[in-house]
């Protein structure tokens, strides 16, 4: 039986990071507003993930920078004492996402059930979702909306992007060459693949008429890693690393052919924008946490790596079992990728 039949007045969702999490969850409250177009939606979500998703449709935005700790929460709180929704969607395992639904007035809490909950996230929720067979992130927060009521859909994005940014995007290349972006940089830097190994395909996809192009945020460590690839290259590259917003990030990755990424908040962006992506996996598991329109086109090693660490069949580990080392990645060669690489921009052209 759904929480609802009927269209709810108000739903406040709570999803603070990361990148590649909130682009999965912006597919999920889209279809929400699909269904329900008169429920208003409130959506509790970090700093830097408002950068990009700030102006979402018929969506009230709320930021909560963790750095502020108790007085950000404090602050949310107090901007949300007048009111109190029909359900909390609580999407967010960590404790300190929990700490601040204690403040947030909702008829329903919803959140994971136990089995897939840590941090004792079932204590803060008074509805749990059934799921525990979903295996891909995006399809597990589908569970929330299928909960509450919508039917049964398939995931569809709306970010949008201004005349200025795609603009940005439409000057990145002046050759008229389809774009090859590469994002090298996962969040932990044993995610990353080798730099050799980037710099080789970098310069056959320009070989075969592709303008590379390099993507990433603005801390040193990409930066470093973008100008290390760089240098080892032997075909001219763009370096967008650190000279983009996360908007023009987006109309980038909309306006290449193909994207080839390790885990990481620009290989989901990349998808919100139904961009073919190449994912490199060694360390999570690629069925949850793939590029979810892209998932024939991974290239992972995390199947032989997790086994070998956990001493167990795949289908017995854990949902979220991960591997863990720093020459995991070592495990992709440079053969493999451009194998994908040649059947991806076989389908694309």
């Amino acid at each position: 039986m759904p929480l609802f039949t009927t269209a709810p007045k108000s739903i406040c969702l709570l999803r603070l990071s990361a990148i590649g999490d909130v682009c999965h969850a912006v597919a999920m409250v889209q279809a929400i507003q699909k269904q329900w177009p008169t429920t208003k939606i409130t959506w509790i979500m970090g700093k830097i993930e408002a950068q990009l998703l700030h102006d979402l449709p018929d969506v009230e935005v709320i930021v909560f920078d963790k750095k502020t700790g108790f007085t950000g929460m404090r602050a949310i709180w107090k901007q949300l004492s007048g009111r109190k929704f029909d359900a909390l969607l609580h999407m967010q395992l960590a404790l300190r996402a929990s700490a601040l639904t204690l403040g947030i007035k909702a008829k329903y809490k919803v959140g994971f059930n136990r089995k897939r909950a840590k941090e004792g996230q079932w204590l803060f929720t008074n509805k749990k979702i059934p799921d525990t067979a979903s295996q891909h992130v995006l399809d597990s927060f589908f569970e929330f909306a299928y909960f509450l009521g919508i039917d049964k859909t398939t995931p569809t994005w709306n970010i949008p992007l201004s005349d200025a940014d795609i603009e940005f995007a439409n000057q990145v290349s002046h050759l008229n060459r389809p774009l090859f972006v590469i994002s090298p940089a996962a969040s932990k830097d044993e995610r990353n693949w080798l730099i050799p190994r980037y710099a080789v395909v970098a310069d056959y996809a320009a070989k075969t008429g592709f303008e590379v192009v390099l993507c990433g945020s603005p801390t040193p460590r990409e930066q470093k890693l973008g100008e290390a690839i760089e240098r080892k290259m032997h075909h001219p590259v763009i370096n967008l690393i650190g000279k983009t917003s996360l908007k023009q990030l987006t109309a980038v990755l909309k306006e290449a052919a193909l994207v080839l990424a390790p885990d990481s908040g620009p290989a989901h962006i990349a998808t919100t924008q139904g961009t073919r992506v190449i994912g490199l996996y060694g360390h999570s598991n690629p069925k949850r946490t793939g590029p979810y329109l892209s998932k024939d086109s991974v290239v992972s090693v995390y199947e032989k790596h997790v086994q070998e660490q956990h001493k167990k069949p795949l289908q017995d580990l854990p949902w979220s079992a991960r591997a863990k080392g720093e020459h995991i990645m070592q495990d992709i060669s440079t053969g493999q990728v451009i194998e994908q690489f040649n059947k991806s921009t076989d389908s694309l052209f």
